[in-house]
């Protein structure tokens, strides 16, 4: 087993990678005590070749598989891989292409929704994940004998995984459905998200504009402090406490004392008083420029019978097609189909989720098919 040391090293092995058709990823990190997550091990594999990259090694420099990463002529795959390209994109300001990931793939091939590392490796192969190493901390160093066997053994058995799913997906005519999917793993966006948006992470728990316009203004606050500081957003400031605060609109360091979420001797610390200047912001905002509070839209009636008989549909495409019902419409996709029709604006109703489920289901809101139930089944019928 190899763990790479020294930039040296990496170099060659990145060399070798460069040279074959895909290379399996998966990285160890640390993030509890952090905003950004601590890069511990990165673990890589190819048929000829499987390295272990210790990070954390004195001197060594990433470049060479950052260099990898942006290869167009190496496939890059990886299990659930938006927590490691979030890494790779932090450190190297890349994300890794073309892109291949498992768990999605999975979905598209009909193993469920969001199916788990080891589980794949059972049902693709005769591997077998021991998981007893799961839950080092890999910052520790030496690693023992038993972590390394472990780390690697993610990318090593995601070769198989790979080599199964892509199999499945080209006999079925299924590469394109992948490449859809990917795009939003392959966008920079995707990772860059601005503190203006955090509020967006937050439960809508205020009844009111000015309510929802201190939210973010105090998540927006969080968020920024949270990455310069480096520290978890709940070390900063409980979401809780920013509802709190948002109810209340405390003005002076006596309010923010009072409410119930803030510790003692808060509102005298830099943080307190950033946290009324961000209130503050809030007050200001004219009453004609607040934001208004996101509601659910009043359905016509009869919607709700409709979604109902949408999901029946919906599984029945999922047994025939053997695709994750999560991959071609979720509940909301299905109220708004039920609603606006052709005119809803779903991913169900746009490329391959079209062909299989979308133009089925108009048909069905049209009344030109139905649902009959016979030799114990339920079937869609022409009417």
């Amino acid at each position: 087993m190899q763990t790479i040391t020294t930039t040296a090293a990496l170099a060659d092995a990145c060399a070798t990678f460069a040279n074959a058709a895909f290379v399996t990823v998966d990285t160890e990190f640390i993030r509890e005590t952090t905003f950004w997550p601590e890069l511990c091990l990165v673990q890589m594999a190819s048929d000829d070749l499987a390295v272990l990259v210790d990070p954390l090694a004195d001197g060594i420099d990433l470049a060479p598989f950052f260099e990898l990463m942006r290869d167009q002529r190496v496939v890059k795959v990886f299990h659930a891989a938006r927590q490691d390209i979030e890494i790779i994109y932090k450190l190297g300001g890349l994300v890794p292409a073309p892109l291949f990931d498992t768990q999605v793939a999975a979905m598209v091939c009909g193993y469920g929704d969001s199916i788990a590392y080891d589980q794949l490796v059972a049902r693709t192969s005769e591997g077998r994940i021991d998981k007893t190493s799961r839950f080092t901390d890999w910052r520790h160093r030496p690693l023992s004998e038993e972590q390394l066997v472990y780390a690697l053994a993610d990318v090593t058995y995601l070769r198989d995984v790979y080599r199964a799913l892509k199999t499945h997906m080209e006999v079925e005519g299924r590469t394109d459905w992948l490449a859809e999917e990917m795009a939003t793993l392959a966008d920079p966006a995707t990772y860059d998200l601005h503190p203006d948006d955090a509020w967006r992470r937050l439960k809508l728990r205020v009844r009111k504009p000015i309510e929802l316009q201190v939210l973010k203004e105090v998540a927006a606050w969080r968020e920024r402090e949270a990455r310069e500081i480096d520290k978890p957003r709940g070390r900063i400031i409980k979401d809780d406490a920013i509802y709190e605060i948002a109810q209340q609109q405390p003005r002076d360091e006596q309010a923010l004392a009072r409410l119930r979420t803030i510790p003692r001797g808060f509102e005298r610390s830099n943080a307190g008083r950033d946290i009324l200047a961000a209130v503050a912001r809030a007050l200001a905002v004219p009453k004609s420029d607040l934001p208004a509070i996101p509601r659910p839209p009043q359905l016509p009636e009869g919607t709700a019978a409709a979604v109902e008989f949408l999901k029946v549909l919906l599984k029945i495409v999922v047994e025939e097609k053997g695709v994750a019902a999560k991959m071609i419409a979720s509940g909301d996709d299905l109220e708004k189909l039920a609603w606006k029709g052709e005119e809803a604006e779903i991913p169900a109703l746009d490329g391959w989720r079209r062909e299989i489920f979308g133009e089925r289901a108009l048909e069905l809101l049209k009344g030109e098919t139905g649902l009959v139930y016979r030799n114990r089944r339920v079937e869609v019928v022409a009417l």
